[in-house]
């Protein structure tokens, strides 16, 4: 069985509610599955200022953590077309891993939401991947076996580099049912690419 981490960054909760969806994916594929977050950065006061979702289930993450997992499945939300500074700083610490080559070899992907349609939601899943790709980890995406993403019935995220959804300018839209099943696809996917690997 692989030890899958889905490590997130939500400031209002669109993220928190993808990991979830995502680490239901990849327990169906019979992985081991923890939710963990990263640290808040910005001050308590200018955080509640924002109304960010302080209290979260997850448990905040450590760096150390990650060389414990065989797959890591990354989500952020966009600041600016790139992974905001919270998830930034966090990844920023891990130079002791790269040096050791810990994370080489273990399988990575990303997830993400954005205010609109076209808000950097592939950008921003590039910014995750290429620090993936730095740690020499091997990455999965979101293919068009999740045929969702290719609906025009409706308004939908969803990518080739890994599941998004679209939380509205206000933060007023929650992850829909497609968007929610492309999280869990990708999860699945991530973790049986990790069971080939590693045995599981």
């Amino acid at each position: 069985m692989s030890k899958v981490l889905v490590l997130y960054y939500s400031s209002y909760g669109h993220l928190e509610t993808m990991a979830s969806a995502v680490a239901e994916g990849a327990r169906s594929a019979g992985a081991a599955v923890d939710i963990k977050r990263v640290p808040e950065t910005a001050p308590t006061e200018v955080a509640k200022a924002a109304h960010f979702k302080l209290e979260q289930a997850a448990p905040v993450a450590s760096v150390a953590d990650l060389e414990h997992y065989d797959a890591i499945i990354v989500g952020a939300p966009t600041r600016f077309g790139r992974m905001p500074a919270q998830m930034a700083s966090f990844l920023d610490q891990a130079g002791g891993l790269w040096a050791r080559g810990a994370l080489n070899g273990k399988v990575g992907a990303a997830f993400t939401s954005t205010a609109t349609q076209h808000g950097g939601q592939e950008m921003t899943l590039f910014s995750i991947i290429t620090n993936l790709l730095h740690f020499g980890m091997v990455v999965v995406g979101l293919p068009y076996s999740h045929q969702g993403q290719m609906t025009l019935d409706e308004i939908v995220g969803g990518s080739p580099y890994g599941a998004t959804t679209i939380a509205g300018g206000q933060g007023q839209r929650q992850p829909s049912a497609i968007e929610l099943e492309g999280a869990r696809h990708q999860g699945k996917l991530v973790a049986e690419t990790a069971n080939k690997l590693f045995g599981g």
